[in-house]
């Protein structure tokens, strides 16, 4: 993907040419959406760099539409007032915000109800907001496109679970491939009769049911929704995993159904006190549980991946030009950032290229590690310099990024951090440094230690920085001045020349 993405020209080299000024990206540089499930109703408004979403505003009420569904067949009363009061705020919000486009998607709740029609007649007309009522198959498409934006190269299965329904996609090359939908949302699921057996056989025989329909093996499955999300921040704290970022934790099968049977000694004001999520929420957790552990026994996954992207993303990503969608999310979203916020805006490509030969062919996801490192190498700048390097690495680790695993953001933040601070001692951060190897630490301790050194040679014309060479056999690390340039390599340069040395293990030739 990346070669074909970058353009590979003379010009802009492994970064190929920017996109986030294209005039079709910044059409969508304010785009809202609205997402009414059967449990919540949230509005997202995008913003920035529209391939790595920024979250210019994002409210979520638990209004509980589909609450009664079971009992009824129609929309809570409750819930539909506190639904349509929501809009009615969010459609001011957006008018307040000037946000174009903006789309509306209602999902199993509105769909299934006698009184959906109506409902959406009574939005348009209160709200001027126009519902569109997704389909299940069509729901499944977008939150699968949503991991896409998060995931460009996701293989296997999307999984997205809401109040009163769940969704099931074949993702990979992508293209989401076959979807299923099912009623299996805990909202609807709570009021079954005959308590948790009952539920359970419901639950095996539909799963089993969607299993014969998804026959392929799916190493990978993408969790998406906020009991799903909800389940994983469980994981996290039983494990006593200390990075809090939900979007890319992964979780094995045997973990998973660890916390499953932990979860069921606790109780919901319990759960409630180890996540901070609302009683609503956690409420559905413990049936979302029994799903997810039937899911697992059935499809045996390898692995399972959170994603906090989902539907509300994937209606941005239709609205992408395909250009746009061919691009590394971590990469625009890291360019963005340094066209904002860097001293020197552009320095970043001309550093990446001068500390290249110390890196040499490396893996591909290694590769676009040390190219963000670089465009990000001095956005935080205006951090007090007593903190700047603390700051670096809790941007890198907790920003809201696509396209970064958790061990890709230790290994960015401990680059950045190492780009202003020459020792990790004295951090707050030495049990997050423990979720990557040693040699990856070691390798990103050395991306910085470049980068700090670089820094020191922002000239306005790339050539007149000098040229690093590295032999690793014999252990050297020649630098060559420019002419030009000769006075810039004054102590400071020689100091932060002799700590990347020291870390590479080499000895030093200055020319």
């Amino acid at each position: 993907m990346d070669g074909a993405q970058s353009g590979d020209n003379e010009e802009y080299g492994p970064f190929g040419r920017p996109l986030f000024n294209d005039p079709k990206a910044k059409a969508l540089s304010r785009v809202g959406t609205i997402d009414v499930g059967s449990n919540s109703v949230r509005l997202v408004v995008f913003d920035g760099a529209a391939r790595s979403p920024a979250y210019f505003y994002n409210e979520k009420i638990m209004a509980g539409l589909g609450a009664d569904m079971r009992e009824t067949g129609r929309l809570s009363v409750e819930g539909r007032a506190r639904a349509l009061s929501a809009l009615k705020r969010f459609a001011l919000l957006c008018k307040g915000m000037n946000v174009s486009p903006m789309t509306a998607v209602a999902t199993a709740a509105v769909r299934d109800a006698e009184d959906g029609p109506e409902f959406c007649e009574e939005v348009a007309r209160e709200t001027g907001i126009n519902l569109w009522v997704a389909s299940g198959t069509e729901e499944a498409r977008l939150s699968a496109q949503g991991v896409f934006l998060g995931w460009p190269e996701a293989q296997g299965l999307m999984c997205d679970i809401g109040g009163s329904s769940m969704e099931l996609a074949e993702v990979g090359d992508g293209v989401v491939g076959k979807r299923v939908t099912s009623e299996l949302g805990p909202l609807k699921l709570m009021g079954m009769k005959g308590g948790h057996k009952a539920r359970k056989a419901v639950i095996d025989a539909t799963i089993t049911d969607l299993r014969d329909d998804m026959p392929r093996d799916y190493k990978t499955i993408y969790l998406v929704g906020g009991s799903w999300r909800a389940l994983a921040r469980l994981d996290m704290e039983r494990r006593g995993y200390p990075l809090k970022v939900l979007h890319e934790y992964r979780m094995t099968s045997k973990s998973v159904l660890q916390t499953v049977k932990w979860i069921r000694g606790k109780s919901v004001d319990e759960l409630r006190a180890i996540t901070g999520n609302s009683e609503a929420r956690m409420r559905l957790v413990p049936i979302a549980a029994q799903v997810l552990k039937s899911l697992i026994q059935r499809f045996k996954p390898e692995a399972l991946a959170t994603s906090s992207y989902g539907i509300r993303e994937g209606l941005l990503y239709e609205q992408m030009p395909f250009e746009l969608k061919r691009r590394d999310p971590l990469i625009e979203a890291c360019r963005w950032d340094e066209a904002k916020n860097a001293r020197i805006p552009g320095f970043g490509r001309q550093l990446h290229k001068f500390l290249a030969p110390i890196f040499g062919k490396v893996p591909h996801e290694r590769a676009r590690l040390i190219r963000a490192a670089c465009l990000l190498h001095d956005v935080s700048w205006r951090a007090h310099p007593d903190y700047r390097a603390e700051v670096c690495f809790d941007n890198a680790t907790r920003a809201n990024l696509g396209g970064l695993d958790h061990a890709g953001r230790i290994f960015l933040g401990v680059a950045l951090l190492h780009r202003y601070k020459n020792s990790r001692d004295g951090t707050r951060f030495d049990d997050l440094f423990g979720l990557l190897p040693p040699k990856d630490l070691k390798r990103a301790e050395i991306l910085g230690k470049a980068m700090r050194f670089g820094a020191m040679f922002s000239v306005e014309r790339p050539e007149l920085m000098g040229e690093l060479k590295w032999q690793p056999k014999k252990r050297v690390l020649t630098f060559e001045l420019h002419p030009e340039t000769k006075g810039l390599f004054g102590e400071v340069a020689q100091a932060r020349l002799n700590s990347l040395a020291a870390s590479l293990e080499a000895d030093i030739v200055v020319k």
